[in-house]
């Protein structure tokens, strides 16, 4: 298979490829990354056909944006497709004033949570001075989850967001600003509610659709696809873990893996070794059989993490692979997998 192809963005219809730019890492996620590497990286994503990217004010308290904005800013505006966010409002500071965490060195930015409307419409306003753009083509709701804010306080902020993200966003695409809405969460139940309770375009899932969870099978994408909603995967490792194997320390969500995870994953890699195929690998092609799913954001660090992804993607994978991830209860039977 080709390492990037084109597809259709839901009910939307715009060309987007299938494998796009994570840049949350050039926002300096947990250590920094060099201008020259995030520059080269950016370079090869296009030398390579990715034509997507996808940022957000938070990634580095604005810092990706900035560095994405810089790198794209003479390539032809037609040719490719941007997505970013709202949900938070950054006001400048001086750097001893802001806590940074989990980024390193981001822009000198204070980060805090705003889903009001008017919140919107200026999250949306500072977000394209940054990218240096007149019009972002994907715009999602950001993080208004149980993962971020907890049981009760989640309940608070969906009703501001509905409120006022909601409204903001459908007067941007309106006006032509914004082309598709959509939601980015990490649980899947809150997409579900945000699904149930407005009428979105698309939907970044971040980590809960993957070779280890498919819940999201149950009802959510069901829906999706009957609505013609186009899902973005992002975490398609799970926080790490279907990168590096079930090795000590390895992470799941972005902490330490439980032991009942570990042990699924060991079985994944048992089936992988008789077929000769890197779990990595297993694991970015699952993501795009999904009818619903138009694209993936790996994000990577180096210019050589995005090549190893770029091989992995056209890792050629047999069809009794996947048969046998079915037949031993490691998939769904549901899941669509490649063909």
């Amino acid at each position: 298979m080709s390492a990037i192809n084109i597809r259709k963005f839901g009910r939307i219809g715009f060309d987007i490829t299938d494998m796009g730019f994570g840049a949350a890492p050039i926002g300096n996620f947990l250590r920094p990354i060099p201008e020259t590497e995030a520059g080269a990286m950016i370079d090869r994503a296009w030398e390579a056909g990715m034509r997507y990217f996808d940022t957000a004010p938070y990634y580095g308290h604005g810092l990706s944006e900035l560095r994405l904005g810089h790198y794209l800013r003479w390539k032809p505006r037609r040719d490719y497709v941007i997505s970013s966010k709202v949900g938070r409002v950054l006001t400048a500071a001086r750097r001893e004033d802001i806590d940074f965490k989990p980024w390193v060195d981001g822009a000198a930015f204070k980060s805090r949570f705003d889903y009001s409307y008017d919140g919107t419409m200026r999250s949306f306003e500072d977000s394209l001075q940054r990218l240096g753009l007149e019009y972002i083509d994907i715009l999602f709701i950001h993080d208004a989850d149980v993962f971020t804010h907890g049981v009760e306080m989640q309940k608070v902020y969906f009703r501001q967001a509905m409120d006022g993200c909601y409204r903001a966003l459908i007067k941007l695409r309106e006006q032509g600003l914004v082309k598709a809405i959509g939601v980015g969460v990490n649980n899947w139940e809150v997409m579900l509610d945000f699904m149930q309770a407005g009428d979105f375009d698309t939907l970044l899932v971040a980590g809960r659709y993957t070779l280890l969870e498919q819940d999201a099978l149950n009802e959510l994408l069901p829906l999706c696809e009957r609505r013609g909603t186009a899902i973005v995967i992002g975490g398609g490792f799970n926080g790490g873990i279907l990168a590096t194997g079930a090795v000590p320390g390895a992470k799941w969500n972005y902490a330490p893996a439980p032991a009942h995870i570990m042990e699924k994953v060991r079985r994944i890699e048992a089936v992988c070794a008789r077929y000769k195929v890197p779990l990595a690998a297993a694991a970015l092609q699952f993501l795009l059989a999904h009818p619903a799913v138009a694209s993936h954001v790996p994000g990577t660090r180096t210019v050589e993490q995005m090549d190893q992804n770029l091989a992995l993607v056209a890792h050629p994978i047999p069809k009794a692979f996947w048969q046998e991830l079915k037949s031993e209860g490691l998939v769904r039977q549901d899941a669509p997998v490649p063909a």
